[in-house]
Formats: C-alpha cells, structure tokens, sequence
C-alpha cells in the first residue's frame, strides 16, 4: 500500500479525536433537559457523523420540528461547555499528521461537525496548519452523501484513485463507497469492527496512528 495514495482525508470525532463518549452525553443530555425518552449509548454513538440535525431526528423521532431545533441548540451548549486541549486527540495523532505531511501527503478533514465546532476544535489541538482543506456538514451535506469528498478532490486535484477517507463509523466508509474512493476504518471511536467491515475497507484499525505502518 506504500506511495498509493496523495490525499488522506480524515473524520475528526472518533478518528482523531477521543471525543465519542462525550458528544453520547451530550446528546443524551440535550434530551433529558427536554424530558424526552433517553437513547442509550451505542444508539447515540451510531449517529455519531452524521450532521448534528439529522443525529437528533434519528435519535429524538418523536420530537417536532421546534423541538428538534431546540434540541440541537442544547446539544451545542453542552458540547461548548468542556474546554477542548490537545491532549483530546488519540495518542500519538498529531505526530502522525506531522510526519504525514512531511511525507508529501495532502490532508483534509471532512466531518460531521459544524464549521465553528471544528475550527474551535482544531485551534484547541493545535492543529490548523496540518491540513489543506477541511469541510463540514453545515457547508455541503451530511455523510454519507459523497459532497464533502468531491469538494476536497476538486480543492487538490488529486485523483479519486489517489485518494483515501480513514473513519471510524459507517457513515464514512458509505461516503467512500458513494465517492468511490479508498477507505480505511478504526475502530477507537463510535463503532466497531463487525460493524464497519461489511462495508470493505482496505484495512480495519485499532488506532489511527497504526496507519504509519501501511501508507
């Protein structure tokens, strides 16, 4: 798999940062305060990826619309109350992205997170300047629509052969599929590996930086 790929295009909850358990919480969270029926935990983590609106009528279907909309707002409040640092990346990730980028490799970030959640996120971890292009769901479409990978392609001009989407829920391997490019899944952050492999990534693992071995 050495010098396949040019681009590598990243999720960013559960992929690179350890933030699962946390955004579970928070949406959790967010529906106790409106007195709704509480989605457990793996419920909450299988909407993980997708844009907060659709997380929350997946999770919260008996909601209205206003309801929905109010909670997403308090959704966002619960997730802005803890102060992100760069210690909330996976071990050794930022070291991987700067070796990455040594390396020659494009990186981007394609994610289910709003354009200012992702900004604060990246200034936390120091991160910004790692990647050439970066794209959220509040400026395309949610995952798995494939919208997200065909802006960054165009952004590179790299392509589609030598481009590669690493991620850790079904959400990213089906945007890969639908994008028809490479993927790659890990299994530290929303689902697990049964769950991922049907959808054919070239590798399934443990942890993101385990890709320094392969590409």
């Amino acid at each position: 798999m050495k010098q396949r790929f040019d681009l590598i295009i990243f999720d960013w909850d559960g992929t690179l940062m350890d933030s699962i358990d946390w955004i579970s919480r928070c949406l959790q969270n967010a529906g106790k305060d409106y007195h709704c029926t509480i989605p457990d935990n793996q419920a909450t983590k299988n909407v993980i990826g997708l844009s907060t609106s659709k997380a929350i009528e997946q999770l919260y279907p008996e909601a209205n619309l206003d309801l929905q909309a109010q909670l997403v707002d308090r959704y966002r409040t619960h997730y802005l109350s803890r102060q992100l640092n760069p210690n909330d990346l996976f071990p050794g990730v930022k070291d991987m992205l700067k070796q990455l980028k040594a390396n020659g490799y494009q990186l981007a970030v394609a994610t289910g997170k709003t354009r200012a959640g992702l900004e604060s996120a990246l200034k936390a971890t120091e991160t910004e300047d790692l990647f050439c292009i970066t794209r959220c769901a509040d400026e395309t479409t949610s995952k798995p629509d494939p919208k997200m990978l065909y802006d960054i392609i165009e952004h590179t001009q790299i392509s589609k052969d030598r481009s590669l989407m690493v991620g850790d829920s079904v959400f990213d391997l089906q945007m890969a599929q639908n994008a028809q490019i490479s993927a790659i899944a890990v299994t530290c952050g929303a689902q697990a590996a049964e769950l991922l492999q049907p959808f054919k990534p070239l590798l399934c693992l443990e942890q993101p930086t385990e890709l320094l071995n392969f590409i």
